[in-house]
């Protein structure tokens, strides 16, 4: 009879009659303990289906159930009064392994080894004797014991190898059923990949002697002027305030040969460049000869790393109020006999002065021309500032003895940030204490910085907050932190219309209507731009009466002493009040 697989139900795993008899015979002849061996079978249990074989008949399962009720043996496929069973023809063997017959349990395949059973003796070696007996017949009936197709089991003490290669196994042994080949079936053999023969490894000797690897090819040059076809990396940038149209300022690292490499890169023009103290930097003005707007390259600029700053070359106006002749002013702070700056370095950028004043001719101690090509058509305005701080002689002004450091970068009334900022610069290398900024602009980043760097150097610097109006946007330098900004006040303490308004106001100071020196004499003068000087001169009083006062102690001593005007404490309006330099003189030093 054709060896059958084990039946089961789909999904059900084994008649537990069969497992109890089976795994335990199977086991030692496995020499694996059966608890392991009905583990494996257990969780394979659900591929049983597989293997189900379908000629059994409802006697086949009758059999198996008696079995499993511990009834009398019976044999599948065998009517009880029957010595022998049918023999039906052979399942077809699975590619993997042979199922085992009564006939190949005694010509065994060349591949195959079995295992005598643990407690085989004589009989066992009469049944190999005698493969055509009954009890031959019906152990290899039976298929209650397994073997491994292709792995060799571990021989029992009573066999040799000898035995094994003979042939001469326990004909009661049989092949794996189709189960087993289901649950673990032998992989095809894998198709050997393709690959690179590997490159023999170099000997230490080789690797010495290995060339280094070439260096990448450098990229080609940049086109003139390609770069100013390229969209910027960031938004341009929204331009606010007054500024030369065609201009941008930028600070470069690098020399002349990286300022000229930038501007051929993105089509400008090196219109002028210095090195610049304060910004600590070279500062070039580029030219934009084809019509972009200064926003779009100011953003195509910013993704430079040659660049560290780009700005607006924004213009500037002296804070002369309109409407007064000459535009001048003064109102004296001190009393004449006390005011006294000797020897207190003030810096003044403004228009070109008149030297040959007598108010002032004694007083300039230092000059420089920020803006040497262009013509000189007004001193007026300098001359008045200049004058309210350190006149002598006929007309003396709040710190007489102060000397005077001018530098002209002013013409017509406007300047442009590049030539301020050269003053700037020329002014933190002289020995000045205070910088005196009559004129009003918007922001920009660079002055900030140039004013944060000077504040630094300890210079008290002094701005006008602007005659722009109540609703004009904030005067700079004036709202950089660290300056001093002065609003203008008349005769009865009373603000100037003009005046801008804004939290920044620092203190007030007469600047309505005050005389001051102008060319060829005197004249009234009306602006913050000159209430700015009015209260430099007060500083230059303070510092000659101490020398190693601070910046910041400045700033305290005027606040803290300042007359309150308007609503109560610090406004927009009046700042922390009108100066008393009285007062001031006269506060405790730290």
């Amino acid at each position: 009879m054709a060896d059958r697989a084990i039946p089961g139900k789909m999904g059900s795993g084994f008649p537990s009659g069969i497992a109890s008899r089976q795994l335990a015979r199977t086991a030692r002849r496995l020499s694996i303990p059966a608890s392991v061996l009905a583990a494996a079978l257990i969780a394979a249990a659900p591929a049983s289906a597989q293997t189900n074989d379908p000629n059994l008949t409802e006697q086949d399962l009758d059999c198996f159930r008696k079995q499993a009720e511990g009834g009398p043996d019976c044999v599948p496929g065998q009517a009880p009064e029957q010595s022998a069973p049918e023999q039906t023809e052979p399942e077809k063997a699975e590619p993997e392994l042979q199922q085992s017959t009564g006939e190949s349990a005694t010509e065994p395949d060349a591949e195959q080894t079995t295992e005598e059973a643990p407690d085989a003796g004589p009989a066992a070696d009469d049944r190999a004797a005698k493969p055509g007996s009954k009890q031959a017949s019906d152990d290899a009936a039976q298929p209650d014991e397994f073997t491994v197709q292709g792995q060799s089991p571990k021989p029992d003490s009573d066999a040799t190898l000898s035995d094994t290669a003979a042939g001469n196994a326990d004909p009661g042994a049989v092949l794996l059923p189709g189960l087993i080949v289901d649950l673990f079936p032998n992989p095809p053999p894998a198709e050997p990949e393709s690959a690179e023969p590997a490159e023999p490894a170099l000997t230490a000797d080789a690797a010495t002697a290995a060339p280094p690897p070439a260096d990448p090819p450098a990229p080609p040059p940049t086109a003139p002027g390609a770069l100013a076809a390229v969209p910027p990396v960031a938004a341009p940038v929204a331009v606010t305030g007054e500024f030369v149209p065609d201009e941008v300022l930028v600070t470069v690292d690098g020399d002349a040969a990286v300022a000229a490499a930038v501007a051929q890169d993105f089509g400008l023009e090196v219109r002028s460049q210095r090195s610049s103290t304060l910004l600590d930097s070279t500062i070039v003005r580029y030219g934009i000869p084809d019509g972009r707007p200064v926003g779009v390259v100011l953003a195509q600029l910013a993704g430079d790393g040659r660049t560290t700053r780009r700005v607006p070359n924004h213009v500037y106006d002296l804070q002369q109020a309109a409407g007064i002749v000459n535009y001048a002013f003064q109102r004296i702070a001190l009393a004449p006999d006390t005011a006294n700056g000797e020897n207190v370095g003030v810096a003044v950028i403004d228009t070109a002065l008149d030297e040959t004043h007598p108010a002032i001719k004694d007083a300039i101690a230092g000059e420089f021309d920020a803006m040497p090509g262009v013509e000189v058509t007004t001193r007026d305005h300098a001359t008045s500032v200049a004058g309210l701080i350190a006149g002598t002689g006929d007309f003396r002004g709040m710190a007489p003895g102060a000397r005077i450091f001018h530098a002209r970068a002013f013409e017509g009334g406007k300047s442009t940030m590049d030539v301020i900022l050269s003053a700037l610069d020329w002014a933190a290398g002289e020995e000045v204490r205070i910088i005196n900024m009559s004129f009003v602009g918007p922001r920009n980043d660079l002055l900030e910085e140039a004013c944060i760097a000077a504040r630094e150097r300890d210079i008290v610097l002094v701005a006008a907050a602007g005659n722009n109006g109540p609703k004009a946007p904030y005067g700079y330098p004036a709202a950089y932190p660290g300056v001093i900004a002065v609003t203008a006040t008349d005769d009865k303490d009373e603000l100037m219309r003009e005046a801008n308004r804004g939290p920044y106001v620092f203190v007030s100071a007469p600047g309505v209507n005050v005389i001051a020196p102008v060319g060829g004499g005197q004249d009234l003068v009306t602006g913050t731009s000159f209430a700015a000087a009015v209260v430099s001169g007060a500083i230059a009083n303070l510092i000659h009466a101490a020398p190693d006062r601070s910046a910041d102690w400045i700033e305290a001593a005027l606040s803290s002493t300042a007359r309150d005007l308007g609503e109560a404490g610090r406004d927009s309006n009046f700042g922390f009040g009108l100066i008393d330099a009285k007062a001031a003189s006269e506060m405790q030093d730290d």
